[in-house]
């Protein structure tokens, strides 16, 4: 019970949401590239264009479609698990559909405004990214539920 107590309300390291965020790049990198094979299969090059604005779109929304089912199914995407966070909202419970929708669009707006808002995690006291932090969201360590080390005895 301790442990769960201390999950919930201790903010992750600096090292964790950077390494992470690293992973997480890897994780959209590899995404879009199968997304792009899948595009350029369909509908042919896309260099020029509508078909590389159309390209763009379609990278935009898969990567929007990953992070938004695995913030609202389990509150962690595979980075996320890797490095034992998970995504709250003020209640800490997991984020409603519209939440982890509206999430993903700031997160996208932030990036476009060369990431400032994810680099306000380095003067938020609570380690918050500046989408988190409007949101009222949190992002808190999860440790891994490990199996017991003795196995209940049967009698």
């Amino acid at each position: 019970m301790k442990n769960e107590q201390v999950a919930q309300t201790t903010a992750p390291s600096f090292i964790k949401l950077g390494a992470c965020l690293i992973y997480e790049m890897l994780v959209v990198i590899a995404l879009s590239l199968a997304a792009t094979a899948i595009f350029v299969l369909l509908l042919g090059e896309a260099t020029i264009g509508i078909k590389r604005y159309l390209l763009q779109l379609f990278l935009w929304l898969t990567a929007g479609v990953y992070f938004v089912w695995c913030w609202h199914r389990k509150g962690q995407t595979l980075a996320m698990q890797t490095w034992q966070l998970k995504l709250l909202n003020q209640k800490a419970q997991l984020l409603p559909l519209k939440a982890a929708i509206v999430r993903y669009l700031l997160a996208s707006l932030s990036l476009m405004v060369f990431g400032l808002g994810f680099l306000w995690v380095i003067v938020d006291r609570d380690r918050l990214f500046l989408h988190d932090r409007l949101l009222k969201n949190k992002i808190t360590y999860a440790p891994r539920k490990t199996a017991s080390p003795h196995p209940p005895s049967k009698t």
